[in-house]
């Protein structure tokens, strides 16, 4: 039989309310108090300190309709600063990444980590939690299991239970004990089971994550499907899901915006795709890619339905698979001719990236001159590098328009602390 350390040991680790965490380690007056980040045009909550979370407020609440109790419990709300997330993430992963053999970048808040072969893997969860802490000021928790899912329960446990400091190893507690917290974890909290599984489950008399753990697996699949069957055999220890340690290649790429304002004019509309289309070029470029096809929508707000609605949407296939910024513009602004209705309020608009290639696969013309496609590649990775040193959109094609007034409304967005000289706590 294998040793206990041979045994595979993954650890989760996020940080705690990280946008909020985020905010208040730059505003330490915020610690402690009830603070809210909100989603893009200061529309809804995305992410709540513990406090806000006490008073009952829920995520994807309405900032307008919060307003009354924003006043009563002094709630501070600050606008999405993604450029500050971004870079806070980054810094978290690069550490967690140096103190493990293997790393999978789950989302912008979490990880896993390959502990196996480690004697106490509690210990350098620990480890990982302190360093996170001095180095970058952030409050993480720690969760280590046999499986994925089952580290993502631990994970749910140290924050739940702050008696185990940050960290839990589900591992270490005998079948007895494991049972006995899993029954405190509610069926649809299990990493895969979604709201509507959750009910299914309900229904079924599975109503915790133990319950779920002792279903009759043949079952579980004929009744769903073998994804759910995955998860149960991964909360009976049986290790299903291996670390991805590259990101798998994105098959579409979207990038869109709700306006600040509604928008009627053309010349706006094609101001707001051209940088839409020039971040999702950027994102292209980023994961080696060209795309075949590319999609363009525009509407009008559909919650108001008092004034005129309208909304289309047109693709166009590209004559050769590209990354060029300026050759997908100009795709993009066909399309909005295409799909411009002239007397609307147009409330978002967007691309998509389609049918994408990876650039080996780059397809050459008869009538290409070598000399061109170079200056574009060079003009391409030069916006590119301009805009990782500088910050998005510091660099863009003069189409994309300086003014910029249906730009996304962020009243309450806090400076860029970590990647603008200009924004640089002062010491006083």
């Amino acid at each position: 039989m294998p040793s206990a350390a041979s045994e595979p040991r993954f650890a989760l680790i996020d940080v705690n309310n990280f946008y909020v965490s985020c905010e208040q380690l730059f505003q330490p007056r915020l610690v402690g108090k009830p603070v809210v980040v909100l989603s893009n045009n200061d529309g809804c909550v995305v992410a709540r300190s513990p406090e806000v979370k006490a008073l009952g407020i829920r995520m994807g609440h309405p900032w307008h309709q919060l307003q009354r109790e924003a006043r009563l419990h002094g709630i501070t709300a600050i606008s999405s600063n993604y450029t500050l997330y971004a870079d806070m993430s980054q810094r978290v992963m690069t550490i967690l990444g140096g103190m493990c053999p293997a790393q999978e970048v789950y989302s912008i808040d979490e990880c896993f980590c390959d502990l196996t072969g480690l004697p106490q893997p509690a210990q350098q969860g620990h480890r990982m939690r302190e360093r996170i802490a001095q180095w970058t000021g952030l409050p993480v928790c720690v969760g280590i299991g046999s499986t994925k899912t089952r580290a993502k329960l631990a994970n749910h446990i140290a924050k739940k239970q702050p008696q185990h400091g940050g960290v839990f190893d589900l591992e270490t507690r005998d079948v007895v004990a494991q049972s006995r917290l899993l029954e405190e974890i509610p069926v649809d909290e299990v990493w895969g089971i979604g709201r509507r599984t959750g009910e299914s489950l309900r229904a079924m008399g599975i109503t915790t994550a133990a319950a779920l753990r002792d279903a009759d697996r043949a079952r579980i699949r004929q009744r769903f499907n073998v994804v759910i069957e995955r998860v149960v055999r991964e909360l009976q220890g049986v290790s299903c899901l291996d670390l991805e340690e590259v990101a798998p290649t994105k098959q579409q790429i979207m990038a869109s915006r709700s306006f600040s304002r509604t928008v009627t004019a053309r010349c706006e509309l094609r101001e707001a795709l051209l940088s839409y289309v020039a971040r999702a070029a950027e994102k292209l470029r980023g994961q080696g890619s060209l795309a075949g096809a590319i999609q363009v929508f525009i509407r009008t707000n559909p919650f108001k339905p008092e004034v005129a609605q309208y909304a289309n949407s047109t693709s166009l296939h590209l004559p050769l698979a590209t990354d060029d910024t300026l050759t997908l513009g100009r795709f993009a602004l066909a399309g909005l001719d295409l799909l411009y209705r002239d007397g609307f309020a147009y409330h978002k608009a967007g691309v998509m990236l389609m049918d994408l290639v990876p650039c080996s696969q780059r397809q050459a013309s008869l009538f290409d001159d070598p000399e061109a496609i170079d200056r574009r590649s060079r003009l391409n990775s030069t916006l590119d590098a301009v805009n990782r040193k500088f910050g998005r959109g510091a660099l863009a094609v003069a189409g994309a328009g300086t003014e910029r007034g249906w730009q996304m409304r962020r009243e309450h967005l806090s400076p860029a602390y970590t990647t603008a000289l200009e924004a640089l706590p002062e010491v006083r």
